[in-house]
């Protein structure tokens, strides 16, 4: 059975790549990834979530790439990087670093963002040495650190074990999503975003996440049940803002709130009223206002060369007649 395709027209379309590269991570595993904008410019670095792909970051890539150069890669299994022989946590920063590397020159920095398991990627990185070299910022977009399942509301049930287990046994299923019908579009709504989310963006949701392939996503919802991050968010240093929405099922508010306090250097909490889990797709302009916040503030303004050669700083280049 094919998969859906993404789609090609608007906004929530996947934008041409500057430039595809293949990278190789630690274990072998290899993963695309799309440069986006003019080289030089400031760095952007996106890690999509569970289920996704690099399409998700359509409306940011857009709007960034005209003043910022935006990295984009596909978690290994998504989109078009081939299912690997590991799953987990470890995997999750090898082949962030891995791209990291690939994609910047030595020293240089990056703002880099993860929505849902791409934040989660940005904690497993964070005490890497690739990472501490690459890293400026961080922006952690509707994720959490631990406790994932137990704490999840897409079933409505109250907490508990049974609560835990139904929640598992859903997200867990390895039954194939199947064609974007009406009725998949409605359940993916009800599960993953706010309520009043516009259908071009509920239908372009659903054609990224169903076109996961089926396997991959059982391997990683079993990842994401036992997830542990807490120590690892202690390592997360460079100053990183939240953002959340206030009707996530996935990963409630709770989360976001609880990761802005515990942070070492939390650059602030956003609480997008009414949204759900897609925070990228469903309140776009908020997240790249972040974003470009985070590089406007923590990426050092490069200098532009002279037409003899001499090297000028923005600031310098205003005061010019």
């Amino acid at each position: 059975m094919s998969r859906p395709a993404h789609v090609t027209t608007g906004r929530y379309a996947p934008p041409a790549p500057a430039r595809v590269l293949e990278v190789t991570s630690a274990d072998g595993a290899r993963l695309h990834a799309e440069v986006h904008g003019a080289e030089g410019a400031p760095a952007v670095v996106l890690a999509h979530g569970w289920t996704c792909s690099t399409a998700f970051w359509a409306a940011q890539i857009r709007d960034l790439a005209q003043d910022h150069r935006v990295v984009a890669y596909d978690q290994r299994g998504h989109g078009r990087s081939p299912a690997a022989r590991a799953y987990g946590t470890d995997a999750l920063a090898d082949d962030l670093v891995a791209v990291l590397k690939a994609t910047l020159a030595p020293g240089e920095r990056a703002v880099v963002a993860g929505h849902s398991m791409g934040g989660m990627t940005v904690m497993a990185a964070a005490g890497r040495p690739e990472f501490a070299e690459h890293a400026a910022a961080a922006l952690l977009c509707s994720t959490g650190s631990s406790r994932l399942v137990a704490e999840a509301t897409v079933l409505p049930l109250r907490p508990g074990r049974l609560r835990t287990r139904a929640t598992h046994a859903v997200l867990g299923s390895r039954a194939p999503l199947g064609p974007v019908t009406p009725l998949a579009r409605s359940v993916l709504k009800y599960a993953t975003m706010g309520p009043g989310s516009a259908p071009d963006r509920v239908e372009a949701c659903a054609r990224i996440v169903h076109g996961c392939p089926t396997g991959v996503r059982h391997a990683w919802s079993r990842v994401l049940a036992g997830l542990d991050l807490d120590a690892e968010l202690a390592r997360l240093t460079v100053p990183t803002a939240v953002i959340g929405g206030t009707d996530d099922r996935l990963t409630p508010i709770a989360h976001a709130r609880a990761l802005a306090a515990a942070l070492p250097h939390c650059a602030g909490l956003t609480e997008l009223t009414g949204a759900g889990h897609m925070t990228p797709v469903e309140a776009p302009e908020a997240v790249t206002a972040a974003l470009r916040a985070l590089t406007a503030e923590h990426l050092p303004v490069r200098p532009a060369a002279t037409a003899d050669g001499a090297a000028v700083t923005e600031a310098e280049k205003e005061k010019t007649p």
